[in-house]
């Protein structure tokens, strides 16, 4: 309704324009102009046929209104600068051309003649073009706020989730490494205790030391969670907002595990940054098929703007580590098209605790045996 109201505002006001205008060099000056102001809605979908419809009437010596108008919009739509100059020196030789064939003027003022033609066409196709110009780039510099954003709040949360890593890794050396003398102490003694007391105490001592170390090793991956964990198409969604072309695929509906869960989400939130940062404007497809086993795909194309990471690369050797703790392994791969691909393969149901049966069982099989 507004583009209505305004369309029927413009048409009659360069029409009133042209009707109050007393100096008509030519019969068919009026008749054109009208036309002209008339029919400047069609520059909406076609800016340069409002723009033709103008080279009669200026010619005629009343199309200067509604061509102004049809120029400015000119100016808004077409990218093309030779094209845009066109239309500004048919306007300006569709003005001159009348004084040239019906009067003798001196060179010097048929110069000023075209020169003030000329700049009248020009100036609104060079507003018109500056005003999206203008538009364009305040609209990329918001787009770039948010692609900082969203780059902050990344690198915050995987500082964050480094920290807690760090600290858990920490935890589990060293308490780890004592549990598991404890367990094979433990079995040793079992197996070579003559008495039954003895024996069962080592026994139990040593299935404590099992089940404290799986605890740990729980309360670890609790200290790796969060709170207010995303879903993937929030982070999906978050991708999007800071510019990158994401489709993603799920399927599948196997219950899993927090662990898991948090390495599938680590899994697509370390690969869609690493398209950020190596290659802007890839095209990127996400497939996630909760089966038996998990498996996640993160296949980007070639980047189409230079590189904006440093290159380090460390991320992946952290998220490696992740997914290998959780159960599962991981597959990263260039492809042959110039993109980079990242694949996790994880278990459905809860993680079997790493290296629980071969220290503990092996250590126990070799007192017992003993």
């Amino acid at each position: 309704m507004k583009t209505v109201l305004r369309e029927i505002l413009t048409a009659g006001l360069t029409t009133g324009v042209v009707l109050l205008t007393q100096d008509r060099p030519f019969p068919w000056s009026l008749w054109t102009a009208v036309a002209a102001s008339l029919l400047l809605p069609t520059r909406l979908r076609w800016p340069w046929l409002a723009t033709l419809l103008c080279v009669p009437a200026v010619a005629g010596g009343l199309g200067w209104a509604p061509a102004l108008v049809a120029q400015f919009r000119l100016g808004r739509k077409e990218k093309s600068l030779p094209l845009q100059l066109f239309w500004v020196l048919l306007l300006t030789t569709a003005a001159i051309a009348p004084v040239l064939l019906l009067e003798t003027i001196p060179v010097g003022t048929l110069l000023l003649a075209f020169a003030f033609a000329f700049g009248l066409a020009a100036a609104p196709t060079a507003l018109g073009a500056l005003v999206t110009t203008r538009k364009e780039l305040t609209q990329s510099l918001y787009e770039t706020r948010r692609a900082r954003a969203a780059e902050l709040e990344a690198q915050e949360t995987s500082a964050r989730a480094a920290e807690r890593a760090r600290i858990a890794r920490e935890i589990h050396d060293a308490v780890g490494h004592h549990a598991t003398l404890i367990a094979v102490e433990s079995a040793a003694l079992a197996a070579t205790a003559p008495d039954d007391t003895v024996r069962d105490t080592a026994l139990r001592l040593r299935a404590l030391a099992k089940e404290s170390l799986a605890e740990m090793r729980a309360a670890l991956g609790l200290l790796n969670s969060d709170t207010t964990y995303p879903s993937l198409q929030e982070l999906v969604d978050r991708a999007r907002v800071a510019g990158v072309s994401v489709t993603l695929s799920e399927s599948g509906d196997a219950p899993l595990s927090p662990a898991v869960s948090r390495a599938l989400f680590r899994v697509v939130q370390e690969a869609l940054t690493n398209v950020t940062k190596h290659a802007p404007g890839a095209s990127v497809t996400v497939t996630v098929d909760r089966s038996s086993p998990v498996r996640v795909s993160v296949v980007n194309g070639p980047g189409d703007l230079p590189s904006l990471g440093d290159g380090g690369g460390a991320g992946l050797h952290g998220l490696s580590e992740r997914v290998r703790l959780a159960g599962g392994t991981l597959t990263t791969s260039f492809r042959a098209d110039g993109g980079f691909s990242v694949s996790a393969v994880l278990p459905p149901g809860k993680p079997k605790v790493d290296g629980q049966d071969s220290t503990f069982g092996g250590g126990a099989s070799a007192a017992a045996t003993a």
